[in-house]
């Protein structure tokens, strides 16, 4: 179809519907591009993602900033002056801009406070936004508050913290001898300490990135919130969040420290490269895997540098689908109990993998399991000895399918002698071909990260910090409870069992949690609990003592044994006598201090219908243009056009359909639309187009022109960018 039969089209109301896909645009002719369609359309606010043209700061209408809504008519904005580096400032005023920039809400505009900040959010899904994941954001604010707090030390700075209270350590011994050496008076000579505070600009500070900060909340609550900062650069590739992010910078006041960019978060990382460019802090949360960004992000951060990501995709790392866990990871991960924690230590053994290509290595400061998601805080370092510790410190498991019961497997051996240290080949497998307990098969999974989660000293420095200071966060309180369980797990014991789930294999009762633990104490293990689960039990007890205390509690406790199958693990287990005799009195070491405390281990649901938010639509909004016609871009991949009276085959799954409502509707899957279901949904003109138009009659993520006086019973219901 050439330009001029194009132009004419969408300059009248007589084309019913215009297809246009992502991969014909480059094929349309000379000046054809779709900036060029937008702006006959009547589009001025968009700029497309293929040219990254530089983003020109709006004009905002100025609007009383106290008010949490506007319901005004939105005003058309107009191209100001090129803003550098994304940042709002005030420029000399031009033709194009006669008035000085102001920020205020904008039309449908929604003022979300959380922490220190104040963050203008648009009312649609333009821009994600989860407030279910303040307790992250403000974990995130301790953790680097006390890194901060560390580095900054060691540069000869101070870090003062609001509301917190002075450590001072006090030796009395050292008190008396600097009195009589040095009268009141004569301490002169002393250097003067440097400090830095909160909202300052500090010279010798840490420059933080955050590759994927959507409105920019976490990176505005570090400038507001967290002391010692040079930099904090809030990136993100939707124009739309940049945009966001430079207004909510200006908003807060916070321009001198927060820079705003539009890039993509990998080439940013790759181009800080150089030891003298590395970033001090990079923090990754993106909406689902961090995958794509692990191996940029362990060359750009610095020398012992904090990495924070966190992880979205738990369907993933949970084991329900364990090869596109490998693609990803490199890892295999298994539906069991213990699937949260294996979590945590698949992106350890990922980043630890990836950071050991460049001579690099990870030591994990704090990794938690959180609602949905996993976050993950470790230190960067380089060194080629150290590195030769990864094949070590990686573990292979085995989990039985029958009772459970899950066994390790090193990658590596490394033996110490005097000073030196040898590394071989690690020897297995370490069970048979059957479980010795029930004689079931196993499962293989991993490799995954088999050493300590945590370190204990650092998150006693964080969990003294939120429990002396506990106005400072919102969820102080769940902060709190959640270190103090990550204080008292054991180090050294990877994974855990359920208490629940034993019992349900063997088909008894459930016995309380303290009589269960304190059987383990009496015979001589270990035990705690884990902060990934409510129920769970970390020991170093071999599983056969695990099941040897559950066969004497089912004797207490006798099951039905004729109802159970010779072949169920239950059968197996039970018909075997114990050679531990479990003593289940309550032992006052066996409930820990933070149950013992009543913290708040594990929040209820905070409010209704919680859990990931929809991604959000970084797309296109434009309201009708001077020639009649609204450009309207749907993303019918994911969605099937109801029809009444019809059905529709979407990757051959017939679905019944409703009255004829012509609203789209997600189909479940991610199917294709085909041409028969637009055709019944819109115009019988329409399917011989797209059938022209695509290769197989299927049209993935379209553009959809519908003129609004002849369609007014379309409704948008997703966007997505051209």
């Amino acid at each position: 179809m050439c330009y001029f039969r194009m132009s004419r089209l969408l300059r009248t109301e007589k084309c019913p519907m215009l297809i246009i896909t992502a991969r014909l645009l480059p094929l349309l002719p000379g000046p054809f591009t779709h900036q060029r369609i937008l702006r006959t359309a009547g589009s001025v606010a968009y700029r497309g993602l293929r040219t990254m043209e530089p983003l020109r700061a709006p004009q905002d209408p100025q609007v009383n900033t106290t008010l949490s809504r506007v319901d005004t008519k939105p005003q058309p904005p107009t191209s100001g002056a090129p803003m550098e580096g994304l940042n709002p400032t005030p420029a000399a005023s031009t033709p194009d801009q006669e008035m000085p920039l102001t920020i205020g809400l904008l039309p449908g505009e929604t003022v979300v406070r959380e922490g220190k900040a104040a963050i203008l959010f648009p009312s649609a899904n333009e821009v994600f936004y989860n407030p279910v994941q303040e307790f992250n954001r403000d974990l995130t604010c301790a953790v680097v508050t006390e890194f901060a707090r560390e580095q900054m030390a060691r540069r000869g700075v101070k870090v003062v913290v609001p509301g917190e209270k002075e450590r001072v350590v006090v030796n009395l011994a050292d008190e008396k001898k600097e009195e009589t050496e040095m009268p009141t008076g004569e301490k002169g000579g002393e250097e003067p300490v440097v400090t830095a505070s909160v909202g300052e600009h500090c010279k010798n500070g840490l420059r933080v990135l955050e590759g994927l900060a959507a409105s920019g909340l976490r990176s505005v609550r570090f400038a507001l919130e967290v002391p010692g900062l040079r930099s904090v650069t809030a990136n993100d590739f939707s124009a739309k969040a940049a945009a966001l992010i430079a207004r909510n910078a200006q908003h807060n006041e916070v321009t001198h420290l927060l820079q705003a960019s539009q890039r993509d978060a990998s080439m940013l990382m790759y181009e800080m490269r150089g030891k003298k460019d590395r970033y001090d802090v990079i923090d990754l949360d993106p909406y689902g895997s961090p995958a794509p960004f692990l191996d940029a992000a362990v060359q750009a951060v610095g020398e012992g540098g904090l990495l924070c990501v966190t992880c979205t995709d738990m369907a993933v790392m949970a084991g329900n689908s364990g090869e596109t866990c490998y693609s990803k990871y490199g890892s295999v991960s298994i539906k069991a109990k213990y699937c949260h924690e294996m979590a945590l230590r698949i992106i350890l053994h990922s980043l630890d993998q990836r950071a050991g290509v460049y001579q690099r290595y990870i030591h994990p400061l704090l990794c938690v399991s959180v609602d949905f998601y996993i976050r993950v805080f470790v230190r960067v370092h380089t060194g080629q000895a150290m590195v030769k510790n990864s094949a070590s410190k990686q573990a292979l498991v085995y989990n039985c399918v029958g009772c459970g019961s899950f066994h390790f497997q090193r990658l590596g051996k490394r033996t110490t002698q005097g000073t030196h240290i040898k590394y071989s080949a690690a020897t297995g497998p370490p069970v048979g071909a059957e479980c010795e307990h029930c004689g079931y098969r196993h499962q293989l999974g991993g490799p995954i990260w088999g050493e300590a989660l945590h370190d204990v000293s650092f998150v006693q420095k964080v969990l003294s910090a939120v429990s002396g200071n506990p106005s400072r966060f919102g969820t102080a309180r769940r902060i709190e409870g959640m270190l103090s369980m990550v204080t008292e797990e054991l180090e050294d014991v990877p994974l855990y069992y359920t208490v629940d789930n034993l019992s349900s294999t063997v088909h008894c009762s459930t016995p309380p949690l303290l009589q269960f633990r304190s059987a383990l104490l009496h015979a001589g293990y270990r035990v705690s609990l884990s902060h990934a689960c409510k129920n769970a039990l970390k020991t170093d007890a071999p599983p056969r003592v695990l099941w040897d205390v559950m066969r004497c509690w089912e004797k207490s406790n006798p099951v039905k044994r004729d109802r159970l199958s010779e072949s169920s693990p239950a059968h197996h287990i039970l018909s075997t006598e114990p050679i531990l005799q479990a003593c289940f009195d309550v032992r006052e070491d066996a409930n820990p201090q933070s149950r013992r405390r009543h913290l708040t281990r594990f929040q209820e649901n905070p409010e209704p219908f919680w859990g990931p938010k929809a991604r959000a639509n970084a797309g296109i909004l434009h309201a009708e243009s001077q020639f009649g016609v609204a450009l309207l871009v749907v993303e019918v991949s994911h969605q099937t056009w109801r029809t009444g009276g019809n059905r529709v085959k979407t990757r051959g799954r017939t679905r019944s359909q409703t009255p004829p409502s012509l609203r789209a509707s997600p189909a479940r899957g991610s199917g294709r639309v085909n041409a028969h279901t637009v055709k019944n949904a819109v115009t019988p003109m329409t399917c011989n187009r797209l059938t022209r138009w695509s290769d197989d009659g299927a049209i993935p993520s379209s553009s959809l022109f519908f003129p609004p006086t002849r369609y007014p019973h379309v409704q948008l219901r997703r966007i997505c960018p051209l």
